[in-house]
């Protein structure tokens, strides 16, 4: 290779090297930029919604729409006898604290009891439910990656808006979308 052939490679590689460069910075600049910042709620904070099934109330207290694709965080009341259907989510761990009351937890089929102050942890892909029909219960959910918290913005309604009329179909479709599949 001639002299002027290296002098050309080495401009047009300093030339790459540049333009490579600036594309890093502009993508770390992003991403510091697009970085939450982080927050204090108190226990009536959050964004409130109505689930569509029992009507108890939920409070999303992290997720996708504050900042965090990498976990949501919120709280559910789960009315006397309501339960929560079997189902399963194909990219989501999720954990639960038992806030208030008790009842039956099913794993894969397998039925465990639970109390207040118990914790339960579902690894993704497993299908789970709960039954509760003597109490009531208070759960703090934690998902990761984020994504029920988009399930319970389209499933459910906030206080003082009707209720959406959703078919099983629909709830199933919307349900999918994020990842999640019922029984």
């Amino acid at each position: 290779m001639n002299t002027l052939e290296q002098e050309r490679r080495s401009f047009l590689f300093g030339l790459g090297s540049l333009g490579f460069s600036q594309v890093l910075l502009q993508g770390v600049s992003r991403a510091q930029a697009a970085a939450p910042e982080g927050y204090v709620l108190g226990a009536a904070e959050g964004e409130h919604l109505l689930h569509f099934r029992d009507h108890g109330n939920i409070f999303i207290k992290a997720g996708a729409a504050t900042g965090s694709d990498n976990i949501a965080l919120g709280s559910q009341q789960v009315t006397v006898g309501a339960g929560i259907p079997i189902h399963r989510h194909f990219q989501m761990d999720e954990a639960f604290y038992v806030l208030e009351g008790s009842g039956i937890f099913i794993l894969n089929d397998v039925r465990h009891s639970f109390e207040k102050g118990g914790t339960i942890f579902i690894p993704k892909n497993s299908w789970h439910g709960f039954a509760n029909p003597d109490h009531e219960l208070l759960l703090l959910w934690i998902v990761s990656p984020a994504g029920l918290d988009g399930f319970f913005r389209e499933t459910c309604n906030r206080p003082g808006v009707p209720p959406k009329q959703l078919t099983r179909e629909q709830i199933n479709v919307i349900a999918r979308k994020y990842g999640t599949e019922f029984r």
